[in-house]
């Protein structure tokens, strides 16, 4: 499976990727090792804390592992559609504008950067993701919901 990412969301996830597999795996180490010195390990709470806590991060490390072995940087569109990195706020058929939602548009992993706008993740593989691929702001969109068929007004967009 090929990861679109954005160059941004690439570089925290390498990164990440080289602090755990160094840093990381060296302080997880030594904590194992100063929780064995409390004795028996059969009721060592802060072994098997330490143990379990090296178990998620080596899980953490697969995790961004197979992500950054299969990945495609995707730079946002400049022309004024939605795309990767996209932030959009979109308007439900019938809502009130104060009942606006904003996503961004992308992987999973991502986050908006900007810290004056909370948006959500959304797939661009969605139902809603895919009618929005390639829209622009004013465009109302229809796409399949379980419940039938559902429009959007798409109110503002910007890159990230």
């Amino acid at each position: 499976m090929i990861h679109k990412l954005s160059r941004n969301l690439y570089e925290r996830l390498d990164a990440e990727f080289a602090d755990l597999t160094t840093r990381g795996r060296i302080a997880a180490a030594e904590k194992i090792a100063r929780a064995r010195e409390h004795g028996d390990l059969k009721e060592n709470g802060a072994y098997h804390a330490a143990k379990d806590e090296h178990g998620h991060m080596e899980g953490r490390i697969r995790q961004l592992e197979s992500i950054l072995e299969n990945v495609e940087i995707v730079e946002p569109p400049t022309d004024g559609t939605i795309g990767f990195g996209t932030i959009v706020t979109v308007l439900y058929d019938g809502d009130e504008l104060s009942m606006a939602e904003r996503y961004l548009i992308g992987h999973i992993e991502e986050r908006c950067q900007d810290n004056q706008i909370v948006a959500g993740v959304m797939s661009p593989t969605s139902p809603l993701g895919i009618a929005l691929l390639g829209a622009k702001k004013g465009d109302t969109v229809t796409y399949a919901a379980p419940n039938g068929n559902l429009k959007v007004k798409i109110v503002e967009t910007r890159q990230q």
